[in-house]
């Protein structure tokens, strides 16, 4: 057993020591962190794809009826048990209704009356939701140096809309498309607090996620039932391969490690992969629809990264021990 390092020595008797500024970029945040945001960023232009073709709810149930044997599928992968108990299975209830109905029925509708690139930069500001409520629920504190940071990336994303809202004049009744993406914003983050509660932490992550995507997938084909009856299914090949996309990389892989990314670093700081997902998307867009940057495109993405950087060397508040055993994925039960 190695001796006590000074810095643990000074700590208070249950308590682990605050992180370093540092340790928040370490591989083991900002490797997921970076791939969470490379899928994400590609899933909106997919997203765009399957806008108006088909009735929104069925596009998002088509997803999840795809993702949730793929879940389950990983879940019995890595030896996690199927049994999540009668609060297990409430919180997947939730989690479907919140993260994997709501969310994607607010987004796809959102659509219809503004650009992907707005509902994009939108997403942003669940750093805003995601800390008010992990403030409120969860007991997370916030530095200082977190505020600074997140101020200046606000003001990067508010360059970013600008410049979108420009460069594509949004048709339709953009008042209820902004209050749609909001809607989207507000659910997801629901979501993202809910599972990361100590009831949540209980429950393994792969489990969880399997039961959730199984419920969502039932709420969509609900909606689509009473938005459009039953569907024709879509023959398009390009449907499917990027609807296989949404579910595979864009859900089975992304929502373990997003989910995870908040029980390490908490609720705001995990929000930020929403800054790396509008650049990632942007130069997606630059690649294959010859978008066009701007300096105030220019502005707004340096300073949204600088917020960013200067948010999440922003130094961790000490947790309880419990505390921070239940937030290590491998100690989930099941």
């Amino acid at each position: 057993m190695r001796a006590p390092s000074a810095t643990e020595a000074a700590a208070p008797p249950g308590r682990v020591p605050a992180a370093p500024p540092h340790a928040l970029l370490r591989p083991a945040v900002a490797l997921p962190l970076l791939l969470v945001a490379l899928i994400w960023g590609s899933t909106w232009i997919v997203i765009t794809g399957q806008i108006g073709s088909y009735p929104a709810s069925w596009s998002v149930a088509y997803r999840f009826a795809i993702a949730a044997p793929a879940m389950f599928a990983l879940a019995l992968l890595t030896r996690r048990s199927l049994q999540i108990g009668r609060g297990g299975h409430g919180l997947a209830l939730l989690l479907g209704l919140f993260q994997f109905c709501g969310n994607f029925q607010f987004v796809y509708r959102a659509e219809l009356h503004i650009t992907s690139g707005i509902v994009a930069v939108l997403f942003s500001l669940m750093i805003v939701s995601n800390t008010v409520l992990g403030q409120l629920l969860l007991k997370e504190r916030v530095t200082p140096r977190f505020y600074a940071g997140s101020a200046v990336a606000l003001v990067g994303v508010a360059l970013l809309l600008l410049h979108e809202a420009r460069a594509a004049p949004a048709g339709g009744n953009v008042l209820l498309g902004i209050g749609l993406a909001l809607g989207g914003i507000l659910s997801a983050s629901v979501a993202n607090i809910l599972q990361a509660r100590p009831a949540g932490r209980n429950v393994a992550m792969a489990s969880l996620l399997a039961w959730a995507m199984l419920y969502g997938a039932a709420f969509n084909a609900l909606a689509g039932m009473w938005e459009a009856g039953w569907p024709d299914l879509p023959r398009e090949a390009a449907f499917w391969l990027g609807t296989a996309w949404l579910a595979l990389a864009g859900s089975v892989v992304t929502f373990p490690l997003y989910y995870g990314l908040i029980r390490r670093i908490g609720a705001g700081r995990a929000a930020y992969q929403n800054i790396l997902v509008i650049i990632i998307a942007m130069l997606i867009s630059t690649a294959l629809e010859g978008y066009r940057w701007s300096a105030l495109s220019v502005a707004g993405g340096l300073l949204a990264l600088l917020g960013m950087g200067i948010a999440l060397r922003a130094k961790s508040v000490p947790v309880s021990v419990s505390d921070s055993r239940a937030a290590n994925p491998s100690r989930n039960v099941g």
